[in-house]
């Protein structure tokens, strides 16, 4: 996958072209962090007591999937296989920005969450518009 230059150059002044990939648990993306980032959800993951079932499944799962790469001259990254099928990548992606990480979906499966997210989304945020109090954008 080759990455659009701002986001190239941003991730070369962030962490020097390394990132950390890892699976998304409840959607079929991947997500993608500058390794200075990742280091902190890291800490964060490993710091959950894993006798607890459920944080040992997110460490399973988010830890266990992490994989290093670095960008190459070109500003392309190389998925392993078993991220790719997870993902269902194949041609087509698309990017997500999301704050300290970027979502990678295949294109196909975007669309049709995102179909689902604008018919369900509205009423959702209705039912919970105390959540977003104060909220400007």
């Amino acid at each position: 996958m080759a990455l659009p230059t701002r986001t190239r150059e941003a991730l070369s002044a962030l962490s020097e072209n390394k990132v950390v990939v890892t699976i998304d648990m409840r959607e079929p993306c991947l997500l993608l962090y500058p390794l200075s980032e990742w280091e902190i959800v890291q800490r964060k993951l490993e710091g959950l007591s894993n006798i607890a079932p459920q944080a040992r499944l997110l460490q399973r799962l988010l830890i266990g999937h992490a994989t290093d790469l670095d960008l190459d001259a070109n500003g392309r990254l190389l998925f392993p296989s078993m991220l790719r099928d997870y993902s269902q990548l194949e041609k087509k992606l698309v990017l997500v920005g999301q704050g300290n990480k970027i979502e990678i979906w295949s294109e196909q499966n975007w669309q049709q969450r995102m179909s689902v997210w604008l018919e369900e989304g509205a009423s959702a945020l209705v039912e919970n518009a105390d959540m977003f109090e104060g909220l400007s954008v």
